[in-house]
């Protein structure tokens, strides 16, 4: 907690960032630093403490559309898409983590990726990550946005790129919204399809990661079959 003499002036977020570093901000703080300016009646720290309560936080905030963020009292469309840009500058950090030849070694290489990717998402997202024969990244693919259900993820949409790109094997993730990642019984369906499907083709399926807010389930795991 940061103690100020009595009657000194506060600094704002642009002073405080120079002095103390990002980590030292609040939420509020750093997005008052991407308005730059506040609104009519607010400053822009003002403006940025409303516009986490509307959105319930900053993982929603990250995922607003820009129509959303755009009809905002304050923001318009020129801020709105600040703050689309600097979510999405975020969002891709995230997923340089998993460049080409990065080594996958276990469930959570990949659930920190998707995690950031789909943090505060409302939908499901499924990826699939293509790896070579010593399980190095080809490339990390989305195969669908929404609702997951047994028949929402095709086996062509994952291993028809696996064969273009000559993977040998395949890891596939998926968010839950909820923040649980028990998996369904869909979840469980569409592994066993997909497991079926790479049998088939000849590349296997090494893991199916089902991401929640703070935890990860892996059916390799949890002995549902070997990541070898």
């Amino acid at each position: 907690m940061d103690h100020e003499r009595p009657g000194a002036a506060r600094h704002g977020p642009r002073e405080r960032i120079l002095q103390l570093g990002e980590p030292r901000l609040s939420d509020a703080e750093c997005v008052a630093l991407i308005l730059r300016t506040g609104a009519r009646g607010e400053a822009a720290e003002q403006v940025a403490q409303r516009l986490l309560r509307r959105f319930q936080g900053l993982p929603g905030l990250a995922t607003a559309s820009l129509r959303e963020l755009a009809v905002e009292r304050g923001l318009g469309p020129v801020r709105a898409a600040a703050l689309g840009a600097a979510f999405g500058l975020a969002r891709r950090i995230g997923e340089a983590a998993l460049r080409p030849g990065t080594s996958i070694r276990h469930g959570g290489d990949v659930a920190r990726v998707v995690r950031d990717s789909a943090r505060g998402s409302r939908r499901e997202s499924f990826f699939a990550v293509l790896l070579d024969a010593r399980h190095r990244l080809l490339s990390l693919q989305v195969v669908s946005t929404g609702g997951l259900d047994a028949t929402a993820v095709h086996p062509r949409e994952v291993f028809s790129p696996a064969i273009r790109d000559g993977a040998a094997a395949v890891v596939v993730a998926h968010n839950h919204p909820s923040g649980d990642p028990a998996p369904s019984v869909d979840d469980r369906l569409v592994t066993e399809r997909l497991r079926e499907a790479g049998r088939l083709v000849g590349i296997d399926l090494l893991d199916h990661i089902v991401v929640g807010a703070e935890r990860y389930y892996s059916f390799a795991e949890e002995a549902f079959f070997p990541f070898a």
